[in-house]
């Protein structure tokens, strides 16, 4: 019994996210089998990102720990952020590339979304099945924080495949839906990780992980209104569509 309240506390807080980007998509919804396509195609890349941050490691690019500022840093982008938001990508691409049914500008953040839920949710089984009596605690944290994370960059991710997909600076969008997912996703690990060997400072740390944390919530809004407006406009032009 107890093995399916941890379960059930890993799964929910992605749950609950898909639920709240399902019901914005309410008027052109995407095909079930697609979303939950792209959910499973999120637990793949958990295992293709591997294959890119463990040699990393492997060879000494990336420490296999850290113990200050400098080393938390380095780690959080050479072994989360550079290789998880690649092996995101990448599935988004696979993905989306024969995808008929991506034909708005809301549906990027629909499917980046769905890869990442997917990668969080069972990133985030691991961990609470991995950390014995004290699960409730880590499903508390990880649900306020590092579930939402994933999906902020996948937000970000998703709005600009969106932009460059249908034409809008496309060079520029095709770099940025890589580069922002990254750099968000490595100041935010950055952050947590330092505050892990810096024990003086682990107030101010946390306070800074919520305040950026909220700055991505109100970014990530941002770029949400702007997709769904830029798809009604389009239909409102066409009132047969």
């Amino acid at each position: 019994m107890l093995n399916y309240v941890i379960l059930a506390s890993a799964l929910l807080p992605a749950i609950i996210l898909m639920i709240i980007v399902l019901v914005r998509d309410k008027e052109h919804p995407e095909p079930m089998p697609w979303i939950i396509k792209g959910l499973i195609y999120g637990v793949f890349a958990i295992f293709a990102s591997l294959l890119i941050s463990q040699p990393l490691i492997a060879i000494g690019i990336v420490p296999q720990e850290y113990s200050n500022a400098f080393s938390a840093t380095l780690f959080s982008f050479g072994a989360a952020a550079i290789p998880e938001e690649t092996a995101k990508l990448i599935f988004l691409w696979l993905l989306l590339r024969k995808n008929p049914f991506f034909d708005e500008y809301f549906d990027g953040i629909v499917y980046a979304v769905c890869i990442g839920l997917g990668f969080a949710a069972f990133e985030n089984v691991m961990y609470l099945f991995n950390a014995e009596d004290g699960w409730p605690l880590v499903a508390v944290m990880r649900g306020l924080l590092a579930v939402p994370a994933h999906f902020f960059f996948a937000v970000l991710m998703g709005y600009y495949y969106s932009v460059a997909r249908f034409g809008h600076n496309p060079k520029r969008n095709y770099l940025m839906m890589w580069a922002v997912p990254v750099l968000a996703h490595g100041i935010y690990d950055a952050i947590a990780m330092t505050s892990d060997v810096s024990e003086s400072a682990q107030g101010l740390l946390a306070i800074a992980l919520l305040l950026f944390c909220n700055e991505l919530r109100k970014l990530c809004q941002r770029h949400i209104k702007e997709l769904l407006t830029a798809d009604q406009s389009v239909y409102n032009k066409n009132p047969f569509a």
